[in-house]
């Protein structure tokens, strides 16, 4: 077994460069095959750096996942990062990111422009096929992080009292823009208040993350974070084009996505669509194909930034939606990892992160009723073909590219 890098053994080991090489390599291959969503891909870095490479034994793994799984942005890239910079520093860790993200941001630009110029029946049947697979998936998604997010009334209940929340909440007016923030921040608070109430139970001790600098750089990464959640949207509203809006709601999305990256629609539902500037259709067109993508669920950005770019700055567009979204998930991870210790064992702070986790499953209910089903199952043939795709993700165990081929080609066969 290759020993990790801050090992004694180090000196035996390749050179950093090569390190960062082979880290791009076998996250290269998981970003080419890795389907199935970020529980799916913790289980493939599992079984590839643990297993087979030995790049980390079982303890230094689950201490990057708790810390992934507790900090918002897509869960599986940031473990990826996390995994590189254990390998071969900065360079490993942009590494990962690079051979995990490309393939499918790639394949989602190229599938914008392509549809973009489809015209007629063909295409208006297509994107209908993959809206009715969105409405399986997300509905797949609510009933499974139902069952792991919220196993008790407490938290059953915040996830359906924001799901009323969020379908009572006015749609116009100065209100809506907070129809989903507002709804997460009372949940934040009632889960501090009572992880403060049971500060007794959470004692676990801390383990130290090794191998990362100091708490001046995690200061300095996290503001870095705050600069660009707040100074993106001012940007945006200073110099508004189609351009700096979309890379403001990206990196706010970004910055405010826990429980998987299936929550995203909501709050892009939220920002995008409500704000005039992607129609709903390119929405949940790009949701239905980043399913049938390897890969992280989040490069649905290059998609989007692809669908509204001018001619000839699609990549541009794209490469800039992709930075937005990703970039305050990894700024925040190397913010918090030098102070992991203290970070788990925070009551108020674990207890606040698992009332939100609960929070938007409902938040995510609400996307499933307002976005997809009220809009996209038209008469019984649509409603019966969505049901037939649920089926077959939550009880056949089939593959999620194949459950989302499945509606597509029955939209682009003018069934529906």
């Amino acid at each position: 077994m290759t020993p990790p890098p801050d090992a004694p053994a180090a000196a035996a080991s390749p050179p950093r460069w090569r390190r960062a090489l082979g880290v791009f390599g076998a996250f290269l291959t998981l970003g080419l095959t890795a389907f199935g969503g970020p529980i799916a891909h913790v289980g493939y870095f599992h079984r590839a750096f643990v297993v087979r490479r030995g790049w980390l034994d079982e303890a230094a793994f689950a201490e990057r996942l708790a810390l992934c799984q507790l900090l918002p942005g897509p869960t599986s890239s940031q473990l990826g990062v996390a995994i590189g910079l254990r390998r071969a520093g900065a360079a490993g860790g942009l590494a990962a990111f690079l051979g995990f993200t490309l393939p499918s941001a790639l394949l989602m630009a190229a599938l914008a422009l392509t549809l973009a110029r489809l015209d007629g029946p063909l295409a208006g049947g297509l994107i209908a096929g993959l809206t009715l697979a969105a409405v399986a998936v997300v509905a797949d998604a609510v009933l499974g992080m139902a069952r792991q997010l919220c196993p008790d009334r407490r938290r059953a209940s915040l996830a359906l009292l924001t799901l009323a929340c969020v379908l009572a909440w006015p749609n116009d007016g100065p209100l809506a823009p907070w129809g989903q923030m507002m709804p997460l921040a009372v949940a934040a608070a009632l889960g501090a208040a009572q992880g403060w109430r049971h500060r007794d139970r959470q004692a676990t001790p801390g383990a130290r993350v090794r191998g990362f600098p100091g708490w001046r750089w995690g200061i300095g990464f996290l503001g870095l974070a705050g600069l660009g959640f707040f100074g993106l949207p001012l940007l945006a509203a200073l110099a508004p084009t189609p351009l700096t809006t979309l890379a403001a709601a990206l990196f706010q999305t970004g910055a405010l996505v826990f429980g998987g990256g299936h929550v995203v629609l909501p709050l892009l539902q939220g920002t995008l669509v409500e704000g005039a500037l992607i129609d709903g259709a390119i929405l949940t067109t790009g949701y239905g194909l980043a399913q049938a993508m390897p890969g992280p669920l989040f490069t649905i950005a290059a998609y989007l930034g692809a669908a509204i770019a001018p001619p000839g700055a699609a990549v541009g567009y794209a490469g800039v939606a992709i930075l937005a979204i990703f970039l305050p998930g990894f700024l925040l991870l190397a913010a918090c990892l030098p102070f992991w210790a203290a970070l788990r064992r925070n009551p108020l702070l674990t207890g606040a992160i698992e009332a939100v986790n609960a929070a938007v499953v409902g938040l995510l209910a609400a996307a499933l009723w307002d976005l997809l089903i009220a809009t996209a199952v038209r008469g019984g043939t649509a409603a019966a073909l969505a049901v037939l795709t649920f089926l077959a993700l939550r009880f056949w165990r089939a593959p999620p590219w194949l459950a989302v081929l499945i509606p597509a080609l029955a939209g682009a066969a003018g069934m529906l």
